[in-house]
């Protein structure tokens, strides 16, 4: 079997949308990893995938029978700055799969090589940023957060140069779409309004349905985004997880997490954390990103209004109003998930003082960020503290007592008994997430000794975030203070 059910809806746009683009082949591939839960769901024989056939086609050596490659266009801001020019500069998208069930989702190719704006770059990768995404976007997925996802990866047989020569590697990543605030951000930059209403046309078919029966559909898309996006940042801090680099050209308007070079899951608390290498500011830092993410909502809605409406001060009011409800929704799932963390069934106003002093603890102790969350579960029940517990590796200092007895005399007054409180809590708060200093080490294995089985390893691990069991205590365990990892890097 080697067909893929394509339908390029997107390369049906004019072309002033995106250019063909084959990708460019490669010395010698070999298969690094294929998701096979993913391809299944795809509709995708993973036999097929993981032989030759199929690493071909992640290698960007062959395309099979409906694909039509294209490198597509975009603007975007860029830590504040705008750039009128972006683009797929080393992924080139080989068409849109459909699947049994009938959805859609992007099947791009990302470092295989230049395209049309690569503005100089080789549009290669080296193994690292394509293991790191690897890892990342599959434990978000299965955190439960809407990411881009992982379908296979290859290594070329070719080296890329970066500071040191590094082996090759090339990422099949599957997407709702690529769609970008950045491409809305492109046309109207351009003053080509008829573009800006096929894309919007394209986005509402594709992703807001719900939208095409509205009066003002493209205003009903602006809400759609705005409230996806609040849910997708929401589920972010609620993990400790920190983008690195929340440009409006690695925003999807799908609602998923996308781009995952310089990101980052916190160890200790720190709501000025910042791990990207060229975020000398702190811009995008843990406590920014919901405000960035209104920022750049505010440059999506700008782009709309063109289409949104014929009178600009009415198109500019309607704007306006639909993105200042974004503090508002992302509050309520803030909110919404940080009591599902605690165990309660909803955090009232009396609630507010117990959850603010609970961050002001965790950043002056410097406190575990997952363990934290994750030992309240073990401490809902007292009755049932057994081999899920994580009192091995973490217990409250003394200074959290009077915090901890007000917490537990908060879950008394909760209608939920103590044996359900900490099945929402355990559902809520992994264990396991894509530690820094692991990722790293399995970057470091497959640079340095082209040893795959650690990444292999860790991948396996965050197959199952939320159950723990000793003989995996290393991959919950926090950094040595040799291991901790202070900066993350951008795969160019």
């Amino acid at each position: 079997m080697d067909s893929i059910s394509f339908d390029n809806s997107y390369a049906r746009l004019p072309e002033r949308f995106h250019s063909q683009q084959p990708p460019a082949p490669v010395a010698e591939p070999s298969p690094i990893r294929v998701n096979r839960a993913l391809a299944t769901e795809l509709g995708i024989d993973a036999d097929w995938l993981a032989g030759d056939a199929g690493t071909q086609l992640v290698a960007g050596n062959t395309t099979v029978a409906g694909s039509e490659p294209i490198a597509t266009v975009y603007a975007g801001h860029q830590f504040g700055g705008y750039n009128p020019q972006l683009g797929d500069g080393r992924a080139v998208l080989l068409g849109e799969v459909l699947t049994p069930d009938g959805s859609r989702f992007d099947l791009q190719l990302k470092g295989s090589g230049p395209t049309r704006y690569s503005r100089g770059g080789d549009g290669r990768s080296g193994i690292g940023p394509v293991l790191r995404e690897y890892i990342l976007s599959e434990a978000m997925h299965r955190l439960g957060v809407p990411t881009t996802r992982a379908l296979a990866a290859a290594s070329t047989g070719e080296f890329v140069q970066r500071e040191r020569f590094l082996p090759g590697a090339v990422l099949a990543r599957v997407a709702s779409s690529h769609i970008r605030i950045g491409t809305f951000q492109y046309f109207a930059a351009q003053r080509d309004k008829e573009a800006l209403q096929l894309l919007a046309d394209h986005v509402i078919a594709r992703h807001y349905r719900d939208a095409q029966s509205s009066d003002n559909r493209v205003l009903a898309l602006l809400g759609g985004v705005i409230s996806r996006q609040a849910y997708l940042i929401a589920q972010w801090q609620l993990l400790g997880f920190i983008h690195g680099v929340m440009n409006t050209d690695n925003m999807l308007v799908c609602g998923e997490t996308v781009d995952y070079g310089p990101c980052a899951f916190m160890d200790q608390f720190n709501p000025d954390q910042v791990y990207s290498s060229i975020d000398h500011g702190g811009r995008y830092a843990y406590r920014n990103q919901p405000s960035i993410a209104h920022w750049n909502l505010s440059q999506l809605a700008q782009a709309l209004l063109p289409i949104m409406h014929d009178d600009p001060e009415e198109a500019v009011a309607l704007a306006q109003t639909a993105i200042d409800t974004f503090p508002n929704q992302f509050l309520k799932a803030n909110t919404q998930g940080m009591a599902r963390k605690l165990g309660l069934q909803t955090i009232g106003e009396t609630d507010t003082s117990l959850v603010e002093d609970l961050w002001q603890l965790m950043a002056e102790q410097k406190l575990d960020f997952t363990l934290v969350f994750r030992r309240l579960a073990d401490l809902a029940d007292n009755s049932n503290e057994g081999a899920s517990s994580v009192a091995g590796l973490f217990e409250f200092p003394d200074s959290m007592q009077p915090w901890l007895e007000r917490w537990r005399e908060r879950l008394t007054q909760d209608s939920q008994s103590s044996t359900e409180q900490q099945a929402q809590m355990y559902r809520a708060n992994p264990v396991f997430i894509p530690r820094n200093h692991l990722v790293e080490a399995a970057i470091a294995a497959a640079t340095d000794r082209d040893d795959l089985d650690v990444f292999h390893q860790l991948v396996e691990v965050l197959e199952n975030p939320h159950q723990y069991s000793a003989d995996r205590a290393l991959y919950a365990t926090p950094p040595e203070p040799e291991q901790v990892v202070n900066q993350t890097f951008c795969g160019t």
